[in-house]
């Protein structure tokens, strides 16, 4: 089951816990026990196809029926059916977590209890011999909901406001749930010992079926370690985009070559995942025009194909990430026009959401600053603030001050960009133009202005992550003596997509044409 919520919100509706429901742990309805039992034999028998129907299907339909408001039965009350199987009951405890965080709102106990799940289903994989194949589906949900409830936690503790005595009591007694040191420590042994970065370099040289095979051993080894190690790469990506340290985030994606179809695009969930962190993470590091490309080819994607995922569990999820990507794409073209890397489907889409804004963004005036602030703060991911509150001071909540501090480093880089529309204006206008001229139109003396000149080449050039230094702009210009030359880069016009296109509207225009029986 992929839950159905938005991840990336920490708000939670408040609901009565579970035991004021006349909720019953223990007891377990006779189609709860027909699905742990099919589960249970799938899983031991390998059958990847029955389990992802079971985990896809069966789960959500079940959940919808009988739990919609309470936890599915205790991993006590079904292990009896599962021969107390101590690994297919972490696996089971592990999809109770995430339907009762989907679902209700967790307890400070139960979000402790969680992390003590995840650590030992954790250390099965890594030092046990796991004998199992399971749906790329689940293994992504996994590392996904990992992160997911790491932020939540974060979220939730930075609230001390609210807290009970009892409440902080057990935050200071388990101190090391959801330690980010403790999270990032797991994501990167997962990486470590599936030797997933080895497996990458030697599929490159066609030493290795990895990608070919979506991950799974068809020889009859398990999958587990190396697509969860695989997985955890861009869960670490994620939880350094949440700390605001994007260069080790995209550091940590370096293995996985994200302009090909990969393990990471079997999943739609993953996929947006894996784009839209890597393209904010490019947009925080000035790298627009790569933040462009990727957003690009991955709204394009999702126009092309949510419609087969509309019945999927996470289709909401899906909907609210293409939204927010839109925005991310709204402010780099803003801050680097480059509507030559945009699809025109994308374009035409980006127009209709944003264009109004975008129009009023290229002024750089205090609306335009505005919706910048507007556009970041909906579209960025939740930051937070890793570190647990001084319990001895009065305490406040400052689950704010991650998202408040990126939001300003963000509007500082704005505001210097502001200073520079001037200069894109006029030597888009010019392609030869003196100094003195130009420091006329720009109400400023000639030292200021190649001050500002520099400072503009400095602002459309940034480091990409071999190191070497690349242009965002669509212009180039240099000084020579006193006067300025503009190199403009031509776009090739591409013909060949709007003949096609103009073709099929015509074709279907004749197939209609030929439907009309004439009287």
């Amino acid at each position: 089951m992929a839950a159905s919520y938005d991840y990336e919100d920490t708000v939670v509706p408040s609901q009565q816990q579970p035991d004021s429901l006349g909720y019953d742990p223990n007891f377990v309805p006779d189609s709860v026990k027909s699905f742990v039992v099919h589960l249970y034999r799938h899983i031991r028998e390998k059958n990847v196809y029955e389990i992802h129907q079971m985990y896809e299907t069966s789960f959500q339909t079940l959940s919808d029926r009988m739990f919609k408001d309470s936890p599915w039965p205790s991993v006590d009350a079904v292990s009896q059916f599962v021969d107390n199987d101590h690994v297919f009951c972490l696996l089971y405890r592990e999809m109770w977590f995430r339907h009762l965080y989907a679902r209700l709102s967790p307890t400070l106990k139960q979000r402790i209890d969680s992390w003590d799940n995840y650590c030992s289903l954790f250390q099965v994989v890594l030092h046990g011999v796991v004998n199992m194949q399971l749906p790329n589906q689940w293994l992504w949900d996994m590392v996904d909901e990992f992160v997911y409830q790491f932020q939540s936690f974060c979220q939730y503790r930075a609230k001390m406001k609210s807290k009970t005595e009892q409440e902080i009591a057990l935050l200071k007694q388990f101190d090391q749930a959801w330690n980010v040191y403790g999270v990032l420590n797991y994501l990167q042994a997962l990486v470590e010992k599936s030797m997933i970065i080895q497996i990458l370099e030697q599929e490159k040289e066609g030493l290795e079926q990895f990608t070919a095979t979506d991950g799974y051993d068809y020889n009859g080894g398990s999958n587990v370690l190396k697509v969860l190690g695989y997985f955890s790469m861009v869960g670490l990506l994620r939880v350094h985009c949440l700390l605001g340290d994007y260069h080790t985030g995209l550091k940590c994606l370096l293995p996985i070559d994200i302009t090909q179809q990969g393990v990471f695009t079997s999943v739609i969930g993953s996929h947006i995942t894996t784009i839209y962190h890597y393209g904010f993470a490019n947009l925080m590091m000035r790298r627009y025009v790569e933040a462009i490309r990727e957003f690009n080819k991955i709204l394009l994607y999702i126009y092309k194909t949510k419609q087969y995922h509309q019945k999927s569990p996470q289709y909401e999820q899906i909907l609210k990430k293409n939204e927010q990507m839109y925005a991310l794409l709204a402010i780099c073209l803003s801050l680097c026009p480059q509507v030559k890397l945009v699809d025109e489907a994308v374009n035409s889409q980006l127009r209709e959401k944003y264009g109004e804004k975008m129009l009023r963004m290229q002024r750089y005036d205090d609306e335009a600053f505005a919706l910048y602030d507007e556009l970041f703060s909906y579209a960025c991911p939740k930051f937070i603030t890793p570190s647990a509150p001084s319990y001895e001071e009065p305490l406040v909540n400052y689950n704010q001050d991650a998202y408040r501090l990126q939001l300003k480093l963000f509007l500082y880089e704005v505001k210097q960009q502001q200073l520079l529309s001037g200069v894109r204006t006029f030597l888009k206008v010019y392609s030869t133009m003196s100094l003195g001229k130009l420091a006329t139109y720009m109400e400023v003396d000639e030292l200021t202005l190649r001050t500002i000149l520099m400072t503009y080449k400095h602002k459309t050039h940034s480091v990409d992550s071999d190191g070497k230094i690349i242009s965002n702009a669509d212009f180039d210009f240099y000084i020579d003596d006193d006067m300025i030359h503009v190199v403009e880069s031509k776009p090739a016009k591409q013909y060949g997509d709007y003949f096609l296109r103009q073709i099929v509207k015509l074709e279907g225009v004749m197939n209609d044409m030929d439907r009309i029986k004439l009287d």
